[in-house]
């Protein structure tokens, strides 16, 4: 058990708050989705927002998570992207591409409000925590990204 001072406390409740809204997002725009190879980055990204929402309640309770068992739980949504077939942007792109665009800055914000988190936690068990979820929520603008590049949504210069 570890005892987390009132602003390690304030600052997991706010982590909490962003994976919740995550978790709506990511289902809501799942349902949304035009094209299946989207839906299920969507679905595969708020599985593992569910698995850090877990992380967070239980370092709420002062327990310090097991990331070993965590790691490789859920489907990565790399594999998937990678694993389903290039299709043709249809009419229905510019409303994928502002899901997109919306969960791309939302990762973002969550990885970034992350980073702050791991900066103010005493207990390195607990801040390596914080920084696997960093981590996942990288990862899952990577997979928005990529897909948004081979649809032609996203074009870095």
């Amino acid at each position: 058990m570890v005892n987390l001072t009132e602003k390690e406390r304030l600052l997991l409740e706010d982590q909490k708050q962003h994976e919740e809204m995550c978790i709506k997002k990511y289902n809501n725009y799942a349902n949304q989705a035009q094209d299946s190879q989207l839906k299920q980055i969507f679905l595969a990204n708020a599985q593992q927002e569910q698995q850090h929402l877990n992380t967070i309640n239980q370092m709420l309770n002062g327990q310090v998570p097991n990331m070993t068992q965590q790691q490789n739980q859920g489907q990565n949504p790399k594999s998937i992207q990678n694993n389903q077939q290039n299709q043709q942007a249809g009419l229905n792109s510019k409303n994928d591409a502002d899901l997109c665009i919306d969960m791309l800055s939302t990762e973002k914000y969550v990885s970034n409000t992350y980073d702050t988190a791991i900066f103010e936690f005493t207990d390195t068990n607990m801040r390596q925590a914080l920084n696997h979820i960093q981590k996942e929520e990288q990862e899952h603008g990577e997979s928005i990204f990529k897909y948004m590049e081979s649809k032609g949504m996203y074009n870095p210069q």
